[in-house]
């Protein structure tokens, strides 16, 4: 742990050096998931030309390497320095639900640089709050990542015992923070929808939780102005009654909005990832 204690203590522009030549190993040399990487985005933007394709998949992964960077010096970060580079904007709907002593849900999906974004957010407008993840296999990292995650307060809940910990809470005023767009596993009741041009598994979590124990559900857009500069924008999606909503309307309306949040800038999504592995015939 002190070895990335001390690194982090470095200017994030010695950082960025290091995230450079990263990059150039990772993408040009061992060509890391380059196909996963590229398929993904050539099914995303059929429309657009194999340079285009090639473009964003570069800057893709230099902003992969950046968030390395950007994670190790989150070890050590000032709150000054957070304020500086991560701005959340509409950040009172969250604290105006959490003073009213209600749960609220936040969705988002897989954007650069989402452990600034938990940070600034636990730092600066309220640690009442509960993320879901997914542990690490290994147990040195799955350390130095919960040491990171919970600087500034906050609870980090593994997916498989959420359930447990939130009938433990239920009444317990606090954000519920799930990456709505995780791909399910084998055992979980997929909702098939087009998403980013192809049928698309998800799973239903935050809306089921939302209608049966009447939590109001906000989206947080994300947007990169510039290199270590992050914009999150918080918009409440629904709120009870749910009484005469559609099925589905909740996820429904998360997937319009990360979709057009892809659009706007696809570069800062996740594309190594390997959203599409199910198919809907499976």
């Amino acid at each position: 742990m002190i070895f990335f204690k001390l690194l982090s203590l470095l200017p994030l522009s010695l950082l960025y050096i290091l995230s450079d030549g990263v990059y150039l190993l990772g993408y040009h040399v061992l060509k890391y998931r380059q196909k996963v990487i590229l398929t993904n985005i050539q099914e995303a933007f059929p429309e657009k030309t194999a340079q285009e394709h090639h473009r964003i998949a570069k800057a893709f992964f230099r902003n992969l390497t950046d968030s390395f960077a950007e994670i190790i010096k989150a070890y050590s970060m000032s709150k000054e320095e957070f304020n500086r580079r991560v701005q959340i904007i509409h950040s009172e709907i969250v604290t105006s639900h959490i003073e009213k002593g209600e749960v609220l849900i936040g969705m988002t999906g897989h954007f650069f640089n989402w452990e600034w974004h938990l940070l600034q957010m636990m730092a600066n407008i309220d640690n009442r709050v509960d993320v879901v993840y997914t542990k690490v296999s290994n147990a040195f990292f799955e350390k130095l990542m919960m040491i990171i995650r919970t600087r500034f307060g906050g609870q980090m809940v593994e997916k498989d015992s959420f359930q447990r910990d939130y009938l433990r809470k239920r009444n317990q005023p606090r954000m519920i923070v799930l990456a709505a767009d995780q791909r399910p596993g084998n055992r979980d009741i997929r909702y098939w929808r087009e998403f980013m041009g192809r049928d698309t598994a998800f799973f239903e979590g935050a809306e089921k939780l939302a209608k049966r124990f009447n939590h109001p559900v906000l989206y947080a857009h994300v947007s990169k102005p510039k290199r270590g500069h992050y914009v999150f924008r918080y918009e409440l999606m629904d709120s009870p009654p749910f009484s005469d909503k559609l099925e589905h309307s909740i996820t429904d309306q998360f997937i319009e909005l990360l979709e057009n949040n892809i659009r706007e800038q696809p570069e800062i999504y996740l594309w190594s990832h390997n959203r599409w592995k199910w198919k809907k015939a499976e």
